[in-house]
């Protein structure tokens, strides 16, 4: 299982802290907290039971370091003010079925990669690839609408 599964979560959490070091270290920690679980695991897709324990070992670090950095204005960062499009997009999203909803979720809040969301779902990433595209038809079709 580590053979097979360390690229996928190494690279979910080198994706997210930017620190090859720590993504490795964290890493190591979820193949031990896997290994420690084993016993509990029900049999699922062990991508995705995998990527469960990555997230969770991944919070638990930012709770453990809980640093705090001011941050600056948003107009020395270039953010624009938070727009009624926002507002829009949000409303779009809620009126989407639920499936399509989580997968917009998954790759455009979340980050997840469309490789990753497929091994979360057990599905071929051809499959996931189709279903977030006819996601992304639903939302813009429901956006032109609450809009």
């Amino acid at each position: 299982m580590y053979r097979e599964h360390w690229p996928l979560v190494c690279g979910f959490l080198l994706r997210r802290t930017r620190d090859p070091h720590l993504a490795e270290d964290l890493a190591q920690e979820t193949f031990v907290k896997a290994t420690r679980a084993l016993l509990g695991w029900r049999g699922e897709n062990p991508a995705a039971w995998l990527l469960a324990i990555a997230r969770n070992v991944l919070v638990d670090h930012v709770r453990r370091r809980r640093l705090e950095l001011a941050l600056p204005a948003p107009d020395e960062l270039g953010v624009p003010p938070l727009h009624v499009e926002a507002l829009a997009v949000r409303d779009a999203l809620d009126r989407l079925p639920e499936q399509h909803r989580k997968l917009l979720t998954l790759v455009y809040f979340d980050g997840f990669s469309l490789v990753e969301v497929a091994a979360m779902t057990g599905r071929k990433h051809a499959t996931i690839k189709t279903a977030v595209w006819r996601a992304r038809a639903a939302f813009a079709e429901t956006y032109g609408a609450v809009r």
